[in-house]
């Protein structure tokens, strides 16, 4: 073959060059590049944990980190009912990546922190963690919440709670399929729904049987099914079940104290549309062993502070899916040029990405606010506060993360849409956390019963806002209008979305107009509470500075 055949044949093989394609976003610091989330931590006053959260999150941004989320979602849990003798063991297995997110999370205090440290701030370190660490990947967390969640429960019990309380708290994963006594560290999960009653946990049909002496603490075995058990390869489990006296808490362990297996046996796993690296399943309870929690027939007066603790971190959640969507979309408009420009620089664009960027520091503003009222539970604003912020936040901040992911997805064009790409995962997920742990309906109407039974909680309500009062006429303009229709008791509940729409923006709006720039407060009252519009991202109106808004919004 000659010089010149060899030389057509390689320009033939070469049919063009990758250019104008952004780079993997990997290797940065996700906690100093979110000058939003570090001015939060710095309102909290957690100093002596500033060096800590630098350190998180540079490891939140590596290219390490980021390829374990990676092969989490890609290799979901396999379930396996039986060993290859016969033996039943109802063991599911998950991909090693999965292990090492749930190790990291737990060795980082994810699980427990605020429960085991006694310095101030704790509660909001592991907020402002858990918002950088869920970024990385979400469905690893919902072991790590629940067991966070857990330790408010169990206080109605303090015979447990001595008894298991310091190994779930401890900083200790151990994934093994064997019985607690064997461990140092455990996790918890919950085991609430049913079939014929969703959310109306009062329709569930599981019966608990004493074995001997009945009441708070005592030994029950527990008969019935569960249509939904998030991460089954807990080592305890907070069930309710219908005893004689009513509907009762249980803790029920994956093993019982002899060492032989009890009897929660996996029906089949869930196969979900997100959340994928988790484990969800149904369940057959066949005579689990299980132990009363607090009162008997109390069984919702007592989980409601689990589910409360859980409905917080799902706040958290979908803030930190809006925060990982919006970097992308930044990054990808930072590197793409179309017609003659970088998309960062094209004012439709502008216009797009510094609307969803002030969706995104609202909504982590809004939760890192519930943080630090949760971490002063002694203070009655504070405690008033978080009850009504908890059902509020949770509905407004989940409800928005689905259309916010499409909107980013759509910023990334074709590529966006592809499995390869963060952003099909994070759009797959961007429902869950509206769904999980009462829906928006269910909330809605938590916040009016808190109201109804509590009417201290809307007087904090407003003293809160009063804090932004005179900072911004649209907001005054829309805190006197809410307080006017709150007034109105006529079909409280048909108009409960509509109240807690108002509720959500005018607290964003009062925490901007006091911590954010002006022109970032300025431009979220004019878009959200001074006009009307069609409710899409990207029509914010004239004269605000979006390019600010968006150097802001990714300092990297």
């Amino acid at each position: 073959m000659n010089d010149s055949n060899t030389e057509a044949g390689r320009w033939l093989a070469e049919t063009h060059e990758v250019e104008n394609q952004p780079p993997p976003l990997c290797d940065y610091n996700a906690y100093l590049a979110d000058p939003a989330l570090v001015a939060a931590a710095g309102r909290a006053s957690i100093d002596q944990h500033a060096a800590g959260l630098v350190a998180f999150g540079a490891r939140a941004g590596s290219a390490e980190m980021i390829e374990l989320g990676v092969a989490a979602n890609a290799n979901p849990p396999e379930l396996w009912t039986h060993d290859r003798f016969g033996h039943r063991v109802d063991e599911v297995r998950f991909h090693p990546a999965y292990h090492q997110l749930m190790r990291y999370a737990v060795e980082q205090g994810l699980h427990a922190s605020p429960w085991t440290d006694d310095e101030p701030g704790a509660q909001v370190t592991r907020a402002a963690r858990y918002y950088l660490h869920t970024q990385v990947e979400a469905a690893h967390g919902c072991p790590i919440t629940m067991t966070f969640a857990a330790i408010p429960a169990l206080r109605h019990q303090p015979d447990l709670l001595a008894r298991f309380g310091r190994r779930i708290t401890a900083r200790v994963y151990d994934p093994r399929n064997c019985p607690d006594g064997d461990k140092a560290g455990l996790t918890v999960g919950m085991a609430m729904t049913e079939k014929q009653g969703g959310s109306d946990v009062r329709r569930n049909a599981t019966r608990a049987h004493a074995i001997g002496q009945p009441g708070p603490g005592q030994p029950y075995e527990l008969v019935g099914h569960k249509w939904f058990v998030s991460a089954p390869m807990c080592d305890l489990f907070l069930v309710l079940a219908q005893s004689a006296g009513g509907l009762s808490c249980f803790l029920l362990p994956r093993w019982r104290p002899d060492g032989s297996k009890n009897p929660l046996q996996i029906q089949q796993l869930k196969r979900k549309m997100g959340n994928v690296a988790n484990a969800s399943c149904e369940t057959e309870l066949r005579g689990a062993l299980a132990w009363m929690v607090g009162e008997e027939g109390r069984g919702v007066r007592t989980i409601i502070e689990m589910v409360a603790a859980t409905r917080y971190d799902c706040m958290i959640g979908s803030a930190a899916g809006m925060r990982q969507a919006l970097v992308q979309a930044i990054h990808h408009c930072r590197h793409r040029q179309a017609f003659g420009a970088f998309l960062v620089e094209q004012p439709l664009m502008q216009n797009l990405l510094a609307d969803l960027a002030l969706e995104s520091e609202a909504a982590m503003t809004l939760a890192m606010r519930v943080a630090q009222a949760l971490a002063k539970p002694d203070e009655e604003h504070e405690r008033l506060l978080a009850r009504l912020a908890t059902p509020v936040g949770k509905y407004w901040i989940c409800k928005r993360t689905p259309n916010h992911a499409y909107e980013a997805m759509e910023v990334i064009g074709g590529t966006g849409v592809m499995e390869s790409h963060v952003m099909a995962r994070l759009f797959r997920e961007s429902p869950v956390n509206a769904i999980w742990e009462g829906s928006g309906n269910v909330q809605c109407l938590d916040m009016l019963r808190a109201m109804a039974r509590e009417p201290e909680v809307t007087e904090a309500w407003f003293a809160e806002l009063d804090r932004a009062a005179g900072g911004d006429a649209a907001l005054d303009a829309h805190i006197k209008a809410l307080k006017r229709d709150l007034s109105d008791s006529e079909k409280l509940d048909y108009r409960a979305r509509d109240l807690a729409d108002r509720m959500a923006l005018a607290l964003q709006a009062a925490l901007l107009v006091q911590h954010a720039p002006s022109y970032v407060a300025d431009a979220f009252c004019a878009s959200r509470l001074a006009r009307t519009g069609t409710g899409n991202y990207g029509t914010l109106p004239p004269r605000l500075d979006c390019k600010a808004i968006i150097t802001r919004a990714f300092a990297n």
